[in-house]
């Protein structure tokens, strides 16, 4: 054991032994300093039933896993009758405490109105206050080493799926269950099902991950290798439980590199056969994970929507809960209603603010198949974009911690980029061995002024990329032309006048340009955003100034995936 209290467990990931590092779990916290305490609250264990509303709530109700370990579950079904046999299950699991309606605190959910979601809805996850209205018992999960649930909390992963599959088989065998089990919850309740849906047990029928990360190295403990610590503390700092907790901080600097312990937390997709409901946020972190799950995932039968709007006002509006019941209706009680004729990919088209061009627009799958894919020349000499390339080397400088490069295009006609962009920059580090890289696509009006769009009031700075440059050789498996993938298996550190090329992917991205207006591409060695609510923060490695080279043999560009419309007669357009 360290000073510190952690201790190291030797434990083995394919043919690699690799010591994981685990820190103490803090003593329970003051729930009224919580910002957000539906992650870390835990209420006293208190083993019960009672009824609420109509709703039969079996309170902390022990269940025993393969390996002899016990965690603790809630059960809501509906009081009386209708609630003591064949009722389908929608399990909600995470290691964020199961009860936040307990706390102290006034229980609401940041971007909805107060009122919208009840006291007995786990953070991110299925409502009984709704669901066991129509039919359905919800059950909120402590998982391992969460709350009261005992041993170590593992972090996402194999542990969890195996976890979670033994209680779907444990809820199919009670007596009141339809032998049917589904999973909804957006964010880390969403994380949870990829590895749990992967485990194919018998009985779960169908998933709803609503906005989950997909591959915890490229996407939450860092970014494109840039260490992002800030957010992960947010997420981890308030979680609690009997014994140890998997510490990402720390493992991300003992291996910084990939292994197969980061490996193991990326989901098996191709395991995933089930019906499965997919969305994801244009504006959000889950966006890669998400859609990268929807497009590997082996189920014939999954759909994909993605929106504008944050995670938690788009999981409980009343629209899309109510699209998920039929979703739910069809795959957990056979009700045949035509869940299947739903458009397998549906989109929001972004334009401006809180405005979309449309809303859901119906496509068969994505990326789209009609999309082109051009690119943008980078021309420092002119802070400009331009569709044809550029002859002249010229050179944009700026100051590596602080300053930014920026390239503009003013299209001359309405054009949509909807789909995976990436750029191809000619890079050098003057003063300093590494490059930390923030790339953002944003749209500005007829004068030049952005015209950003707006996420729970804020504005949101555009569509994003990042790289750590030491980090930029390409994994030829996982790459494709329009979304290069790092391997994250070598550290190429820069030498003094050294220019190399850089492929960095952008999240996939959707919004229509209309003519006249302008695209500008920012390059910067830090993100641009203020007022929002979660703490990012990065631990960089920017020093001197960074060199963006162009023109000539330095052909740096920006790829964007031009959509034509779907139908076009003189000045009518469809999309």
């Amino acid at each position: 054991m360290a000073d510190d209290g952690r201790i190291r467990i030797l434990e083995k990931f394919g043919d690699e032994e690799i010591e994981v590092i685990y820190r103490p779990s803090p003593p329970p916290v003051d729930p009224m300093q919580q910002n957000l305490d539906g992650l870390g609250f835990h209420p006293a264990l208190n083993q019960r039933t009672y009824v609420e509303d109509g709703i039969r709530v079996d309170q902390d109700v022990p269940v025993k896993l393969r390996d002899g370990v016990t965690i603790y579950l809630d059960i809501y079904r509906p009081d009386g009758p209708e609630g003591v046999a064949n009722l389908p299950v929608i399990l909600g699991w995470c290691f964020f405490g199961k009860r936040p309606g307990d706390s102290p605190k006034t229980w609401q959910v940041f971007g909805v109105p107060p009122d919208t979601v009840s006291r007995m809805a786990r953070f991110e996850g299925p409502d009984p206050a709704y669901w066991c209205k129509l039919g359905y018992a919800v059950v909120n999960v402590d998982s391992r080493g969460a709350g009261h649930s005992e041993g170590n909390l593992v972090v996402w992963g194999e542990q969890d799926g195996r976890d979670g599959a033994d209680v779907v088989e444990w809820l199919a065998e009670q007596v009141w269950s339809n032998g049917k089990v589904g999973m909804f919850g957006n964010s880390g309740l969403a994380m949870c099902q990829w590895w749990i849906a992967a485990e194919q047990p018998p009985h779960l029928a169908c998933i709803a991950p609503w906005e989950g990360t997909s591959d915890l190295y490229r996407e939450f403990v860092t970014e494109n290798a840039i260490p992002c610590p800030g957010f992960v503390n947010f997420v981890m700092g308030n979680q609690g439980g009997p014994a140890y907790i998997e510490d990402f901080v720390e493992m991300l600097k003992e291996y910084p590199l990939m292994n197969g312990y980061w490996e193991s937390k990326i989901p098996h997709f191709e395991k995933i056969r089930i019906p499965a409901y997919v969305t994801g946020g244009w504006s959000h972190l889950h966006l890669r994970g998400a859609i990268n799950g929807f497009r590997k995932i082996r189920s014939p039968k999954k759909w994909l929507r993605v929106h504008r709007d944050f995670e938690w006002p788009d999981s409980y509006a009343w629209w899309n809960q109510e699209d998920l019941k039929r979703f739910y209706d069809r795959y957990l009680k056979g009700i045949r209603n035509g869940w299947e004729m739903t458009p397998r990919v549906r989109l929001e088209i972004m334009d401006a603010y809180d405005y979309d061009l449309q809303v859901n627009r119906p496509e068969k799958e994505f990326p789209l198949a009609r999309t082109e894919y051009k690119k943008l020349y980078l021309d420092a000499a002119k802070s400009a974009l331009s569709f044809d390339s550029v002859a002249t080397e010229s050179k944009a400088t700026y100051d590596a911690a602080e300053g930014l490069a920026t390239f503009d295009i003013t299209f001359s006609e309405d054009t949509e980029l909807t789909g995976f962009m990436k750029a191809r920059l000619w890079v050098e580090a003057d003063g300093n061995d590494e490059m930390d890289l923030f790339l953002t696509v944003q749209k500005l009006d007829e004068k030049g002024e952005w015209i950003p769009t707006t996420v729970l009031g804020e504005p949101h700075p555009g569509a994003w990329g990042r790289l750590r440059v030491s980090h930029r050789a390409l994994d030829p498996d996982l790459s494709t032309d329009y979304q290069p993938v790092q391997s994250h298996r070598v550290e190429e550190k820069l030498k003094p006048g050294e220019i190399v090329p850089v492929d960095i992917a952008f999240y996939p991205h959707c919004r229509i340009w209309h003519k006249g207006q302008q695209l500008r591409l920012q390059i910067a060695g830090h993100y641009i955003r203020e007022g929002w609510f979660e703490p990012f923060s990065w631990d960089t490695d920017n020093k001197g100034n960074h060199v963006v080279h162009t023109g000539g043999k330095h052909d740096s560009f920006l790829q964007v995936p031009t959509v034509p419309p779907k139908y076009r007669a003189g000045d009518y357009v469809y999309r």
